[in-house]
Order: C-alpha cells, then sequence, then structure tokens
C-alpha cells in the first residue's frame, strides 16, 4: 500500500472515529439536557461530527473547528470546576489525545492551507497543556495555610499515663490520639525504617465474612505490647522487639452470617494505678487478688473476656471462668446478632461495653444495650437499654431487654473526674426505614449519651440527626478535650464527630453548645418515582457551624469519569436519581446519599493536641446510592444474618427492602470528582480549617484503570495520630500506605510501604529510650484493600 492509499485509510478511521464520539456525545448530551443538565455534550457532539464531515471533504477547517471545541472545553472546564487538574482531566483527556491524532501529516495530507488550521489547533492543545499545568500547582480544593501556635516547652501531663505509653485505644480514655513524645520530629521522619513486623498469621477464610476486617491499634503498658486479631486472639508482645510473649484464644465461634468480623482493640485495667480515678473509685470493691492487672478482651460471638497480662490466661475470679456472656437476657440471641467490637471503657470500678447489632436485616434483632459491669468480678452493675421505657431497668427473670433498641458500636470516651462516660449511638435497625418507629425507639438514637459511669444514670444527650434514615450513625470515638470559649474561658468540651460531616462541639458537663449549632430544615419529598409508603421525615436537623462537610450540595458539575463519555454517563445517572441535598429521602427511584453511608467521619475520630489547641483529621466524601424495595412485611425470613454492609439488604418485617451501593462509574470510578479523602488540620481556638490537602493514590485499588499514581485524595478508613514532634502519622487510604503529615502545614513529609492494607488507627510509644510508631497493616475485606497479617513497626536508625 502506498503512502496516499494509508493516509486515506487513516483520514477515514479518524472520521469514523469522530462521527461515533460525536454521536454518542449527541445523544447522550439531548438525553442530558432533557433531564435538565448541561447542553455542553450537545454542542461537542455537534462539533465532533462537524470535524468528521470536513475531514472527509479534506477540509481544513476540520482541524479549525476541532480547535474551537477543545478551546470552548478548557473554557467550559474552567467555568465548572475551576483549575481542578483531576476534575479538568476527563474532560479533556480524549480530546487532547484526538487533537495530536489530527495533526499527524498523514490525517492532514491534501488538505489545502494547513499551515492556519494547524496553527490554530496546536494552539489550542498548549493551551491547553499550560492550563493543566496550572491546575496541578493551584488545587481549588485545597487550603494552604499554617497553623501558628507553637508546641510548648512543657506539656500538660496525663494523670496515670506515662509519657512513654500508650494504654488505651485512643491512647487516652478521652480520646486525644495524640503522643507527647517528639524524639521523631518533622525534620527527621524522612529517615523513618521497618523496626519490626509481627504476623499473627491470620487471613479471611472462606467462612469469614464479607465484612472480614484488621482494625486494631494495638495499646502499650510498660514492657508489653497488647492487641487482638480478627479472630480476637489476643496477643502480647515485646514493644522493643515485636516479639510474641504469649498468646491467648477465645475460640471464637463465628461463620459467613456475621455481618462484621473485628476487632478494634482491647483495654487494660490496673487496680494499682488509681490516679485520675477518684471520682469512680468513692464506690471502691474489693481488688481482684488473682488479677489486678486484666486486659479486657471484647469477642465478637458476645463474650467479655479478661486475662492477666503477664500470663496470658483467664482470670478465672472474673465471671464464669474468665468470662461475662453479653448474650445473657438478650432478645433474638442468634449468632452475631449482637457483636462487641470496640474497647470498652474502664473506670477505677466498672467495665462500659456496648456493641453492634446486625443493620438493615429485621424487626427482630438484639438490642443495643449499653452495660456496667464490675472490673474486678465480672457482675452486672447497671444497664442502659436506649429503647426502654426506664432504661436502667434490668431485666427480671424471664424478661429481655428490649429489641432493635439502638446500639452503639464505635469507641466509648471517659471523663474521670466528672466520672462520666460518653457514648456514640447509632439508629435502630433496620436503618433505612422508619415508619414504625415511636418516639421512644428513636429517644437516645444517633445521640451522644453522658451517662454516669457508675450508676449508668443519664447525665445528658443530644441528638445529631433526627427520624435517620441514611445510616447517619455517630460513628467516632467522642475527644474530649480543654478549649478557649467566646469569652476566653476554659471550657470541657467534647467533639462528636458524625457521619454528616457536623462537629458538635459540646460542653461535656451538661451538653450545651459551644460551637453554635442550628437546626435547618431537610427535602421533605422526593421528586422521582412514588413516595415512600409510610414513611415520616423530621422536619429540620441539626447543623454545626464547624463541619467539614462541602458546604455546597453536589451539582453534575461534580460528576465525573475517566473519561468525557462515562462523565456524561455519570452526569445523566446523577439526574436520574432523587438528590436534593443532604438528608433526601430514601426512594424506590433511588436517592443519591451524600455525604455518603461511609460518612464524612468514620470510627477514626480525630486527634487533637490540648498544648497546641490544634487538631487534625482525615474527613473523606463518597456518594452512596440507596434504592427501596417494595417488600411484604409480613415475608418469612429465609436466613439468618445480613453477612454484608453492601448489595440487597432484606429489612424484614418492614414494607422494603434496601439496596446500598456506591455510586460508581461504567469503569468502577466515583461518579463524584476527587477528592474523596483529606488530611486537615484545625484551629480549636477558631475552630478553623486552616489547612485541608488531598491524600493518597488510586495505585493498589485500581490497578487496571490507566491513570497515573497522582495524589488524587482517596477514601479511607482508620484514623489519625499527632505527636508533639509535629507530625501527623495517618494510614487508612485504598493505597497501602502509612504517611507522616507535617501538624503545621500539612505538607506530606514521609510515606511507608505497607504490606497489605492500613485500615487502622496508627499509635506510638517509646521503648528504652527509643520512639515507634506501629500500625496494623492487614486490610479490609469490603473496603477492597488487599488482606494481610502484619503489624509494622517503624523507627529512626540507630545512631552509629
Amino acid at each position: 500500500m502506498n503512502t496516499s492509499s494509508s493516509g486515506s485509510v487513516l483520514k477515514t478511521i479518524v472520521a469514523v472515529v469522530a462521527v461515533i464520539f460525536g454521536l454518542v456525545l449527541l445523544i447522550g448530551g439531548i438525553y442530558l439536557a432533557v433531564l435538565g443538565g448541561s447542553w455542553y455534550y450537545i454542542i461537542a457532539g455537534i462539533l465532533f461530527i462537524a470535524t468528521a464531515v470536513l475531514l472527509q471533504k479534506q477540509k481544513s477547517n476540520a482541524l479549525v473547528v476541532y480547535a474551537v471545541l477543545m478551546l470552548g472545553t478548557v473554557v467550559w472546564g474552567l467555568w465548572e470546576v475551576g483549575s481542578d487538574f483531576f476534575a479538568l482531566a476527563p474532560r479533556l483527556d480524549i480530546l487532547g489525545v484526538f487533537g495530536l491524532v489530527l495533526l499527524i501529516p498523514a490525517v492532514t495530507r491534501g488538505f489545502d492551507n494547513t499551515k492556519t488550521a494547524k496553527m490554530a489547533l496546536g494552539g489550542s492543545l498548549i493551551i491547553t497543556i499550560l492550563v493543566m499545568i496550572y491546575a496541578v500547582f493551584n488545587d481549588p480544593q485545597e487550603i494552604r495555610g499554617e497553623l501558628k501556635t507553637q508546641q510548648p516547652e512543657k506539656h500538660q501531663a496525663i494523670a496515670g499515663v506515662a509519657d512513654e505509653d500508650w494504654p488505651a485505644y485512643g491512647r487516652t480514655q478521652s480520646g486525644l490520639r495524640y503522643s507527647p513524645l517528639k524524639q521523631i520530629n518533622s525534620e527527621n521522619v524522612k529517615d523513618l525504617q521497618v523496626a519490626w513486623e509481627y504476623h499473627t498469621g491470620e487471613f479471611k477464610t472462606e467462612n469469614d465474612s464479607g465484612e472480614t476486617t484488621n482494625q486494631v491499634t494495638p495499646i502499650k503498658v510498660g514492657n508489653n505490647m497488647y492487641m487482638c486479631t480478627t479472630h480476637q486472639k489476643l496477643t502480647a508482645l515485646d514493644p522493643a522487639t515485636g516479639k510474641a510473649k504469649w498468646t491467648y484464644d477465645p475460640v471464637l465461634r463465628a461463620d459467613n452470617t456475621y455481618q462484621h468480623l473485628t476487632c478494634r482493640g482491647v483495654s487494660y485495667f490496673d487496680a494499682n494505678n488509681t490516679v485520675g480515678f477518684e471520682t469512680s473509685l468513692a464506690a471502691k470493691k474489693t481488688v481482684s487478688a488473682e488479677c489486678p492487672q486484666k486486659v479486657i478482651l471484647p469477642v465478637n460471638d458476645g463474650r467479655l473476656v479478661a486475662v492477666n497480662p503477664n500470663t496470658g490466661k483467664p482470670c478465672s475470679d472474673f465471671g464464669k471462668n474468665g468470662e461475662v456472656d453479653l448474650q445473657k437476657d438478650m432478645p433474638f440471641p442468634y449468632p452475631g446478632g449482637y457483636i462487641p467490637t470496640s474497647p470498652p471503657v474502664i473506670t477505677g470500678t466498672t467495665i462500659v461495653i456496648a456493641g453492634s447489632t446486625t443493620d438493615n436485616y429485621s424487626t427482630e434483632e438484639p438490642s443495643g444495650v449499653i452495660r456496667g459491669y464490675d472490673v474486678n468480678t465480672g457482675e452486672l452493675l447497671w444497664v442502659f437499654d436506649t429503647g426502654a421505657e426506664d432504661p436502667n431497668a434490668i431485666p427480671a427473670p424471664g424478661q429481655k431487654f428490649v429489641h432493635n433498641s439502638p446500639n452503639a458500636w464505635a469507641p466509648l470516651a471517659y471523663d474521670a473526674k466528672l466520672d462520666i462516660v460518653y457514648i456514640p449511638t447509632g439508629v435502630g435497625t433496620p436503618d433505612i426505614f422508619g415508619g414504625h418507629r415511636t418516639e421512644l425507639d428513636e429517644r437516645y438514637a444517633n445521640s451522644m449519651l453522658a451517662l454516669n459511669a457508675t450508676t449508668g444514670k443519664l447525665v445528658w444527650n443530644f441528638q445529631t440527626t433526627h427520624h435517620d434514615l441514611w445510616d447517619m450513625d455517630v460513628p467516632s470515638q467522642p475527644t474530649l478535650a480543654d478549649i478557649k470559649d467566646k469569652d476566653g474561658k476554659t471550657v470541657p468540651a467534647i467533639y462528636v464527630l458524625t457521619k454528616t460531616g457536623n462537629a458538635f462541639v459540646l460542653d461535656r458537663r451538661n451538653g450545651k453548645a459551644i460551637v453554635p449549632i442550628t437546626e435547618k430544615p431537610v427535602p421533605q419529598s422526593v421528586k422521582r418515582g412514588p413516595q415512600t409508603k409510610g414513611e415520616f421525615y423530621s422536619k429540620t436537623q441539626p447543623f454545626s457551624d464547624f463541619d467539614m462537610a462541602p458546604k455546597e450540595k453536589l451539582t453534575d458539575k461534580q460528576m465525573w469519569g475517566a473519561t468525557m463519555f462515562d462523565q456524561l454517563i455519570c452526569r445523566v445517572s446523577f439526574h436520574k436519581l432523587n438528590y436534593d441535598g443532604i438528608y433526601t429521602p430514601p426512594s424506590e427511584n433511588g436517592t443519591l446519599v451524600f455525604p455518603g453511608n461511609l460518612g464524612v467521619f468514620e470510627w477514626g475520630g480525630m486527634s487533637v493536641n490540648p498544648d497546641r489547641q490544634i487538631a487534625v483529621m482525615n474527613p473523606i466524601g463518597l456518594p452512596f446510592v440507596t434504592k427501596l424495595i417494595p417488600q411484604d412485611p409480613n415475608r418469612p425470613q429465609t436466613a439468618k444474618g445480613a453477612g454484608t454492609e453492601a448489595g440487597v439488604q432484606p429489612m424484614y418485617g418492614v414494607p422494603y427492602g434496601v439496596e446500598i451501593s456506591a455510586f460508581l462509574s461504567p469503569f468502577g470510578l466515583p461518579c463524584k470528582q476527587p477528592s474523596w479523602g483529606f488530611v486537615a488540620g484545625v484551629d480549636l481556638n477558631t475552630h478553623e480549617t486552616v489547612w485541608k490537602r488531598r491524600i493518597g493514590t488510586i495505585r493498589d485499588s485500581m490497578p487496571g484503570i490507566p491513570l497515573p499514581p497522582f495524589k488524587m485524595g482517596v477514601p479511607m478508613l482508620g484514623g489519625s495520630i499527632s505527636t508533639a514532634g509535629n507530625v501527623m502519622f495517618v494510614g487508612g487510604t485504598q493505597d497501602n500506605y502509612i504517611r507522616a503529615i507535617n501538624v503545621t502545614n500539612g505538607d506530606e513529609l514521609w510515606k511507608g510501604r505497607l504490606p497489605a492494607g492500613g485500615q487502622a488507627t496508627p499509635m506510638t510509644y517509646e521503648q528504652n529510650g527509643k520512639q515507634y510508631v506501629v500500625i496494623m497493616a492487614g486490610g479490609h475485606g469490603s473496603f477492597g484493600t488487599k488482606m494481610g497479617d502484619s503489624v509494622v513497626a517503624y523507627a529512626l536508625p540507630d545512631q552509629k
């Protein structure tokens, strides 16, 4: 084939491709415009077809028309999303590549006066490239500021907590997730290297739940580190070497019907360390002679186990042979229906424990009751049943707790001076339909409960979401910190982080707002499809002035994809769903839920440096789609246990099932443009977000998609910690890294490659004069990260 003939074939191929592109954009664009979306795709389709026609006619104006399309798209893109590189990329990637093809000499051979046309197209491509380069360095989603307060020479000591230890899930039971250690600091953190790695030997089996995860944050007390595995084996490690000293196996009774299989951590009690527990110790009982110290282990099959921290043997004088049966007096006590997944609070006298119940399965589920047990004997001291008329009533013989009462699955917090335990609650299951719920059912749902830890009596409560239909549990351990109010007075505050992104800041003595809270009207109906039968809605919802959710509701401008074509599909899908902002009701048609079911905040919470009066956190934002499926509420249950938090969930006993899924493009990418995950720094004197930066890449989550490993900002599951060394440590991202962030300005200082997903909150401690940072790298089943069994410790290299 001669050169002329091959050029003609190429020209025909290019023209055919342009016609196909044009028709897809034109037809899809017309559909989108009918739905109320952008007219851009109609115009782009017409210009693609015009380019194809002119190519076949060998008219150089084909290049000019295409140059107009390129420049118009650049202007349109900047108008819609500003200088956001990742938002502009799908608008321009296909166009840019096709523009380069048009400049191939074989395509334009035989055209008259091509010089001017080529200059026009080449100029448009150069402008496009320059705009994209500018966008790389001018991200409108990021905030680049600096936290001004400096680390003082002396830090506020925590009563009963040694600086070198991490003796509780959040280091302190107040949930600060902050360490005064500073051997590792923002100057030398780049030199971190693996100090040791411990393998649990546990992996997900075919009999395990789809929601099998490794979320543990180990604790460290003195010369021992304690951690639980996915299957709740308790291991004591040497903090300096990572070598196991002993392992206790409670022989978990689990199967794949469990909705969750995880252990976030364990708790520690030392009867000889009573500093800070003077209030609760007013009711002190006889100390256990066998186990004056004990590790308290929650077991997913509904047990609470006390283990001697020195021998690894159960404390025989605790409960029955070291165990308390949390299934006692439970209604519908099927295996996996009630699961304690988070470490309990330990006071001077009492273990306060709560747990999760199966979401969206039926109206015949266990209770979400919170209970207090004697820390020495395991005797039940008090209850708080969130669905009962008298929540403190202990069931008489033959009676049960209230079924389907709101649960409390996230970690709790404790103020030892006030002797108050703070409990974040969820909604009574089923979550997504509430037409059958009574005022009593919802009295303590989606709330922060403040209970006297010794008696279980209610001190105050605050509800964060009314009549929840979106699974907007209070998901995080609250954080207790003393801050300055608007008058400059020190106030004992509690930070209540929610899935909605609201961070409610309350006086932890009485629940009164420190940062203003406003009840605002929310949607009361849906525009597409039938209204939900038998449902009702709260007319207003509470909103905090301290809010980490996006300020504006989504529009089709924020829809995304790998190319302009799947972006168009996402725009069409967006307009076909019901969405009128946050709290749009679930519907049979399908409702876009944003913030989605993962929330802006999850169980990781935030980290507060009380010495600098600052906080760091890692909020996310990923839309989900909820679709109600009409069902017979009286249909028989076919099996026990939902086994998953995604897909179709039956909601037996109510007139709907529900399908919940992430809002994704045909390529499996989120339909909302990135960033889906940030790290942020907040000044607690003003509650202003001073810096906010994207975090994470899609390196490990979407290997089949030809996108570079740029810092896009990905979803996370796992929290952050911070230190006096001006470093924030965070894992949790969908790529397998732990990162060190400069607390002052948000710069990434270092990242360590993990052998599996790091969906856990790190911790740090000092042993033999050396500071370590530790994270569980075990992955997360439903989050899609690589599963593993590694606990990885990092430290600075030894000085030679």
